[in-house]
């Protein structure tokens, strides 16, 4: 039975499986955002179980239909307003630390990212061990929709995908599915959302720490989907061309040289289609 982390907050729930603990992220209403609670109540799991030596591995997961939606930044935004910028400090300096010590942690974790991936649930999933996609997966890192920067760490994983796809992500807020994320590397396995609960109930049998024994037992699970034909996996070369120019100024003028040629895909995400729209940028009306 699962029971609420810290005992202020039921918004992170905890069972208990032998050696396994598993953390459920359970504001399903809200998407699982990540609010102070949350935070707090995952740190504390954390560091506790780390010097537990009767854990051996934790599973990360959401309730509902979404794995974690990012942080609420609405709960953020609100304590400005309210002239309590601090709670907007501690807020992302919890969250910041949660971010290294998932990083830097000496125990597995393996993330179930069911459905919505975007965000802060980038920052507790991508940083630990195993990342488990499947094909109802959304991943993002949407922050630069909302004047802000891909943060929680993102720098670091977005920096190592294959050519300039790290750019593309980060600065367009591409949407990627459960293929995707297997083809580029945010995610170790792919496992089909029917196997998901038998890939959990496995490993919630599992009796140790050794990364290799529970890959072992992912890869039991797992599949190797192909990207689609219409992914910006298969237009690697233009997203290369473009995404590797230093000024963003450079990187909109690279993509409007292309005229069109097989970069309808990057349109929706790199220019906003109720400010701008496709045919003016591509009659080059836009001014970069």
């Amino acid at each position: 039975m699962a029971s609420p982390a810290s005992g202020d907050s039921d918004q992170v729930l905890v069972e208990a499986n032998g050696s396994t603990r598993t953390l459920v992220l359970n504001r399903p209403k809200q998407l699982n955002a990540l609010s102070s609670a949350m935070v707090t109540g995952l740190l504390k799991c954390f560091i506790s179980y780390e010097e537990e030596t009767t854990v051996k591995l934790l599973i990360v997961k959401g309730k509902g239909r979404a794995f974690c939606a990012g942080g609420d930044v609405a709960e953020v935004a609100q304590s400005i307003n309210n002239d309590t910028w601090k709670y907007g400090a501690d807020f992302f300096r919890t969250e910041f630390l949660l971010n290294y010590i998932i990083a830097t942690y000496s125990k597995p974790q393996v993330s179930l990212l069911t459905g919505i991936v975007m965000g802060g649930g980038a920052g507790v999933s991508i940083h630990g061990r195993f990342r488990v996609a499947t094909e109802n997966t959304v991943f993002a890192m949407p922050e630069t929709a909302l004047g802000l920067f891909p943060d929680i760490g993102a720098s670091y994983f977005l920096s190592r995908l294959p050519g300039f796809y790290g750019e593309y992500v980060g600065l367009t807020g591409a949407r990627l599915d459960g293929a995707e994320m297997l083809a580029c590397g945010l995610a170790t396995h792919f496992v089909p959302l029917n196997r998901m609960s038998l890939l959990e109930e496995s490993l919630k049998k599992v009796d140790t720490s050794d990364p290799f024994a529970i890959c072992g037992i992912i890869d039991q699970f797992s599949q190797q989907p192909s990207v689609k034909g219409s992914s910006a996996m298969n237009r690697m070369e233009i997203i290369n061309r473009c995404f590797s120019k230093r000024t963003v100024e450079e990187i909109i003028s690279a993509l409007v040289s292309f005229d069109g040629v097989n970069c309808d895909f990057l349109w929706a995400y790199v220019f906003c289609p109720a400010k701008f729209g496709i045919d003016h940028v591509r009659n080059k009306k836009l001014h970069v």
